[in-house]
């Protein structure tokens, strides 16, 4: 059965100062296989499309990530996958980070795939090999914030889901310094009709939200003096249909 997670997203950079932003909103936890259905009147508050994630080229969510997976070497991730993401909420979405859970048929846990999605419209994604407590380390190879290089590594800690989302991404550069830390901790619950209904009212636009607010907390870093990193290019991806 499909659930939400009303979590609490906090990222915390600790150089050259402290600077911490803390917000409210709600995910989804869905079987790529089974993603759910609304009454009509609902539709416009939860939609899942395959264009908004991987290339945007495949005839489905799940044949974009198999595509991925089968050009990166992984051939056993053929069960359940879970995908942690937000919903086309009235048309409008963005996913900062898509969280795939992709397991064999036996039911065992196989890899993580982590979608990062930044605000000038590109994406990139990370092939976790996690271990018993959901923990992987992979090199950084994307550029997200205009405030970061692309350097250092990300260690994640990415169990799955259950009762409560715990869920953290840490940048760890070569000399020891961890500049930056961010979590999303959460409660599960059903998605009903109702519950979807209570979350949308409580968080309208909530994508469009979360899109606004890294852009307003970007101009008070710029504003107290953090320097602008140039942004390259993107790396190519093979399987990003």
């Amino acid at each position: 059965m499909p659930a939400l997670y009303d979590v609490e997203v906090r990222h915390t950079r600790v150089t050259p100062f402290r600077y911490a932003l803390r917000s409210r909103t709600y995910l989804w936890l869905v079987d790529v296989d089974e993603l759910p259905e609304l009454p009509r009147v609902l539709r416009p508050l939860a939609r899942f499309d395959a264009r908004d994630h991987f290339g945007g080229g495949a005839p489905g969510i799940r044949a974009g990530l198999d595509a991925y997976l089968t050009a990166n070497g992984v051939h056993d991730a053929d069960g359940r996958v879970l995908m942690l993401a937000h919903a086309r909420q009235w048309g409008h979405v963005f996913n900062p980070l898509t969280l795939y859970w992709c397991h064999d048929r036996a039911g065992r846990l196989v890899c993580v795939v982590a979608e990062v999605h930044n605000t000038y419209g590109q994406r990139h994604c990370y092939l976790l090999r996690t271990d018993e407590q959901g923990r992987d380390e992979v090199a950084k190879e994307f550029y997200v914030s205009p405030f970061f290089a692309v350097e250092g590594a990300y260690r994640m800690r990415l169990p799955l889901p259950g009762r409560r989302l715990d869920l953290t991404v840490q940048l760890c550069h070569g000399d020891g310094t961890r500049p930056l830390t961010a979590t999303v901790r959460g409660d599960r619950r059903p998605a009903t009709p109702r519950t979807v209904l209570a979350a949308a009212l409580r968080h309208p636009w909530s994508t469009a939200v979360v899109s606004l607010g890294i852009r307003l907390h970007g101009i008070r870093l710029y504003l107290k003096g953090l320097p602008v990193r140039p942004r390259p290019a993107p790396p190519a991806q093979e399987g990003m249909l």
